[in-house]
């Protein structure tokens, strides 16, 4: 039987290439005429690529044995604020050699490139050989839709977008159905320079594809998800949520794993309020002993992932990494006061934390992986974004969907803003942890939602069942 075959090129940063590759097992599951190839574009020096692209590659899973890895040549690109966008312009030839290979060569009918929505130039060396583009989106039907119209205000009506940085207006924008205030814009959206050009380039090419997958759910985003389906090209398929779900905690080899659970299993359940900012969160130092001191004063247990930034001028390309000596940014005897009740760590198994009974809360940079995280566990989290979307993020489960406590929703670790006073921090925590806290219950009742989305003839499955039919449809 000769298979159909699509071409993803994720980005190779964490939150990006993991939910490609699990969104590309749930596609494989649903007809056995699919294979998929992944062409991962590599740099010098990534430990997580070169060992994550290696995991999947020796992966015995039957569901993964239509899923290949292609790995791109290295590009060694200086660090700078538009390192990804230089490192797609450089994978350009690379990725036509590739293609054009697979064209000519392959036992299967190549159907098209599903690319990151931060990876849309591809998709003019897609049309040199004809074949279709589609879009994966690893943030939330809303994000989509307040860009996209962002983009339009942009270069349709001709609007200068940098009148909304740092303005306390409001916008109405067709994917919210509440308006969203200027503060909690992508960044990139409202301020001028390279970052910014280049993503509103990434969207301008949307109207150029034949889908978008959306890393989301339809119960969830029901809203944006009608909006963006309104009729107009591209076609919108919600196939989440995306999780890596096989990550359980004790599953890793690392000591740091085990020494976790263990902690946990000692803990009554929800009682645990869990702390963690994502693959690139990092706090300064004042900030940190505000958070410090209220975890001393809340008296709930708590598991605090704290990293160490990354060198100026290399965030792009390194990661955070574990402080060698926590006593060195952390207030004066707060690991000695706080001992057995709360646990101050580096890297953090998140979704497997997530999974624990004895964890009740989460306090979370509302990524747009750890909202869908907290979902699918059923964990209400307090919003402390700290760059990209995640503000809009923090707006949306805050103010739209009721579902988060606000620690803030306009924070920017980029900005020189105030801190975050420990009194505030308290507060919200008490409140999430509270057994009276209205957004438990909603959260409960989402994640029963998300359970059922991807279950057969759920939401997500069906969507997910569509898409293949589409894409095997194509070429008749």
């Amino acid at each position: 039987m000769k298979k159909t075959e699509l071409v993803f090129i994720p980005l190779p940063g964490p939150s990006h290439l993991i939910s490609a590759v699990e969104a590309a097992k749930l596609l494989l599951q649903r007809d056995d005429r699919l294979s998929i190839t992944f062409l991962i574009m590599t740099i010098p020096n990534n430990i997580f690529v070169d060992a994550y692209t290696q995991q999947i590659s020796s992966d015995p899973n039957p569901n993964t044995s239509s899923l290949r890895i292609i790995n791109l040549p290295n590009q060694d690109i200086a660090a700078s604020d538009t390192f990804s966008f230089d490192l797609i312009d450089n994978q350009i030839p690379s990725i036509r050699n590739v293609l054009s290979e697979l064209v000519q060569q392959s036992s299967a009918q190549i159907a098209g490139i599903v690319v990151d929505m931060f990876c849309t130039k591809f998709i003019d060396v897609a049309d040199e050989f004809g074949l279709p583009s589609y879009v994966f989106c690893s943030s939330s039907a809303s994000f989509l839709g307040v860009f996209s119209h962002l983009t339009s205000l942009k270069f349709e009506h001709n609007q200068d977008l940098t009148q909304y940085e740092n303005s306390d207006a409001e916008l109405s924008v067709p994917c919210m159905s509440i308006k969203v205030p200027a503060k909690v814009l992508p960044g990139e959206a409202v301020r001028e320079g390279p970052l910014s050009d280049g993503a509103f380039d990434c969207f301008k090419r949307f109207s150029r594809i034949k889908g978008v997958l959306v890393n989301t759910f339809y119960e969830l985003e029901s809203y944006a998800i009608r909006s963006l389906s309104n009729g107009k090209a591209p076609k919108i398929y919600p196939i989440g949520p995306i999780l890596n779900l096989n990550h359980q905690i004790g599953s890793s080899e690392s000591d740091e794993a085990d020494e976790i659970k263990k902690w946990l299993d000692l803990q009554p359940d929800s009682s645990v309020t869990f702390l963690c900012f994502g693959s690139r969160g990092t706090f300064e130092v004042p900030q940190l002993k505000e958070i410090a001191c209220a975890l001393e004063r809340c008296g709930h247990g708590f598991l605090w992932s704290v990293r160490k930034p990354a060198p100026k001028g290399s965030m792009q390309v390194q990661l955070p990494t574990d402080y060698e000596n926590l006593d060195d940014v952390l207030p004066q005897g707060f690991l000695e006061r706080t001992k057995g009740r709360g646990k101050v760590i580096g890297w953090a198994p998140q979704m497997a934390v997530l999974s624990h009974p004895a964890v009740g809360g989460f306090v979370s940079h509302c990524g747009w992986n750890s909202i869908l995280e907290s979902v699918w566990c059923g964990v209400p989290v307090a919003t402390f974004p700290l760059r990209a979307e995640q503000q809009l993020n923090a707006f949306q489960v805050v103010k739209e969907s009721g579902m988060a406590e606000a620690i803030r929703v306009d924070y920017r670790s980029d900005s020189k803003a105030d801190l975050v006073g420990w009194e505030e921090i308290e507060g919200v925590i008490q409140r999430l942890m509270g057994s009276s806290s209205g957004v438990r219950e909603k959260v409960r009742k989402m994640h029963k939602e998300s359970r059922l989305a991807l279950e057969e003839g759920g939401s997500s499955y069906n969507t997910q069942i569509s898409f293949v039919q589409d894409i095997l449809n194509y070429f008749g």
